[in-house]
């Protein structure tokens, strides 16, 4: 398991995670990155990132699928992962589920979602499933569910783009310029 902490104080105060000192924001992902021009853009959005908040990101490892494979074995895949990535929720955590039949958002609206979800908790906890998904039970376990696209990406790329709009996020919320 990969775990990378970065700690910082930000810069708006409003936030419940400002309020005592920095944001908390966990990235529970299912699998590992091994593609390294993938890994140069997870480091770097973390570095990003420093600047705003405390980011965990955790890699749990896949439960590898087989060749030949029927509805039974990946729904019992599917739970193996899931119930590990609960195992590794926080109690306080507003959980998010990043799924398909998520809400889909603009980038000011997850910019002003983030800041709503401070507001009660200053522990956010992204998730990102295997290759099979996410079980109704951890989807029932999650406070939000969001979907940055109809379209199926790798997993490794959607860590890029939840890091890159959680950078972006805090940028807009600051009122910081971004390339857009």
């Amino acid at each position: 398991m990969l775990t990378i902490n970065v700690i910082c104080i930000g810069k708006v105060k409003e936030w419940a995670g400002k309020r005592n000192g920095f944001m908390k924001i966990t990235v529970i992902c299912v699998g590992k990155v091994k593609e390294k021009f993938f890994r140069d853009a997870i480091d770097e959005y973390s570095k990003r990132l420093s600047k705003y908040c405390k980011l965990n990101i955790l890699e749990l490892p896949d439960e590898k699928i087989p060749d030949k494979t029927n509805l039974n074995i990946e729904n019992e895949i599917k739970t193996k992962e899931c119930n590990n990535i609960i195992n590794h929720i926080k109690k306080d955590s507003y959980i998010v589920c990043l799924d398909l039949k998520g809400k889909e958002l603009s980038s000011e609206e997850f910019s002003k979602n983030i800041e709503n979800i401070s507001m009660q908790s200053s522990q956010i906890t992204f998730i990102i499933g295997g290759s099979l998904g996410l079980t109704e039970k951890l989807l029932g376990l999650s406070n939000q569910k969001i979907c940055f696209s109809k379209m199926t990406f790798p997993h490794q790329l959607i860590r890029v783009f939840l890091l890159e709009q959680i950078f972006r996020a805090f940028k807009i919320s600051n009122g910081e310029t971004y390339h857009r």
